[in-house]
């Protein structure tokens, strides 16, 4: 190849190769480093939680209820309706109470006691929502007393106030609004009756029982607040004292006394009690015997004729004759004393202390061995139970009766339990009477306290 020829080739060659490098990209300096600043996140801020709200915080707030709250401010209720409860509250509008009769608010405000009634008459325990308010025919509130629920043409009403808004919630429990006033049912008035003085001068049937009462000046105490049980006589009871009786004892003032009081007793005891006892306690000390015969009940010998008038102050009866205190004979210990023939017996009851207890204002029923009786016993036997009181107790505890048993009641008897808790047996043979072996040979000796049953021989009760 000529020199020109190739000069001409290394050229083109040239002219090429720099077309291509100034045709390529540049290459692109690598970056120098530059450190990253580390990123801040913001925490977001906590919502404030919402403070509680109270059934009243709620009444409060709302705008509604402003004559509800003063009223529960007036009878110091707000703590209570703050309190965690829960509650139920049919709430009455300003609107509800401005129904109620003009001044009606103003004299609850001033009458606490009934404010507070009607008050609580709006709040029932638990909270209730309406869901399950429709499910209910009643529900007793805070005052103890019932509001009838019901649900007429889709409404609710609660007595006869309807709920116009539903289930506000509060933290401790819930308000349903009523659009009226609930008023709790009046309580029943008891009727008044008067005094046991003031129906006896009303009746008319005891002019002489009043003219009594007042000579004595017993009338204020008998229209005391008691109560007091009055066995009344009519007039036509006094009219048969012989005559001149009732003149002398208006003259006689203590001896009056002594028979009005007889003739009541503490405590208001009706009819159907009065037949369950054997005695009763008057007001002057002493007993009227008590009982019942074909149907008819009898106040020692005087027949209640008709029962039960009611008082204020207690009850009265009404019998067919005047009740005479007895005399006083003294107790089953003065007339063992007194007789003579139980000197043995009264020995022993002295050295076992039931002086005391024999003495007192029980009845008893003693069946009383006499001096005959304990010398039938082994002799030493007396002196050996003087010197050992628990056994010698026992024996003369085995003796007695609770109550007065008569001799026409003894003989319906089996057995009766003595105040050892041992029972005698009771058995009548021949027309003869006898206390397990011992034969009852006089009866009916009658005590203040009690009666006396003579026997013939020392009861002995059963050994353990």
């Amino acid at each position: 190849m000529s020199t020109k020829k190739l000069l001409v080739t290394v050229s083109s060659l040239l002219v090429l190769a720099l077309l291509i490098v100034a045709c390529a990209p540049a290459v692109a300096p690598e970056p120098t480093p530059v450190p990253e600043e580390p990123v801040v996140i913001e925490e977001p801020e906590p919502e404030p939680e919402p403070e509680p709200q109270t059934i009243v915080d709620i009444a409060v707030a709302d705008g509604r209820f402003t004559t509800l709250v003063a009223a529960l401010q007036a009878a110091d209720l707000v703590g209570a309706l703050s309190s965690e409860g829960p509650f139920t509250v049919f709430a009455p509008t300003d609107d509800a109470f401005a129904q109620l009769p003009e001044g009606t608010v103003e004299e609850l405000l001033e009458d606490i006691p009934a404010l507070t009634d009607i008050l609580l008459y709006h709040v029932v325990s638990g909270a209730v929502l309406a869901e399950d308010v429709v499910t209910f025919d009643e529900a007793e509130t805070l005052l103890g007393e019932m509001v009838a629920i019901r649900v007429e043409g889709g409404m609710v009403y609660i007595n006869e106030a309807q709920v116009i808004i539903t289930d506000i919630v509060a933290d401790n429990g819930v308000i349903h609004v009523i659009d009226s006033v609930l008023l709790p049912p009046a309580a029943e008035e008891e009727p008044i009756l008067g005094t046991i003085v003031d129906i006896a001068v009303a009746d008319g049937r005891f002019d002489t029982l009043v003219t009594a009462v007042v000579a004595a000046d017993l009338a204020e105490t008998l229209s005391g607040e008691g109560p007091f049980t009055v066995f009344a006589p009519t007039d036509e009871a006094f009219a048969l004292l012989p005559e001149g009786t009732v003149e002398a004892l208006l003259e006689d003032i203590p001896a009056l006394t002594d028979i009005l009081l007889y003739h009541v007793v503490a405590g208001e005891v009706l009819a159907v009690d009065v037949v369950t006892l054997d005695y009763a306690e008057t007001l002057l000390g002493k007993d009227v015997e008590i009982r019942v015969v074909d149907g008819a009940v009898y106040i020692n010998e005087a027949q209640v004729i008709i029962t039960d008038i009611l008082a204020d102050n207690g009850v009265i009866h009404v019998i067919d004759s005047v009740l005479l205190p007895p005399e006083s004979v003294g107790t089953v210990v003065d007339l063992a004393v007194e007789d003579g023939r139980f000197t043995t017996l009264v020995t022993a009851l002295q050295e076992a202390d039931l002086v005391e207890a024999l003495s007192g204002k029980g009845r008893f029923t003693v069946f009383a061995p006499t001096d005959e009786a304990f010398a039938q016993l082994p002799e030493g036997t007396i002196e050996a139970l003087l010197a050992d009181i628990p056994t010698l107790t026992n024996i003369l505890l085995y003796h007695v009766v609770e109550g007065r048993v008569l001799a026409e009641d003894v003989v319906l008897l089996e057995e009766a339990v003595t105040l050892l808790g041992e029972t005698i047996s009771i058995r009548v043979e021949d027309g003869k009477v006898f206390i397990n072996d011992a034969e009852v040979i006089i009866t009916d000796i009658i005590a203040d306290n009690g009666v006396i049953h003579v026997i013939d021989s020392v009861l002995l009760p059963p050994e353990n």
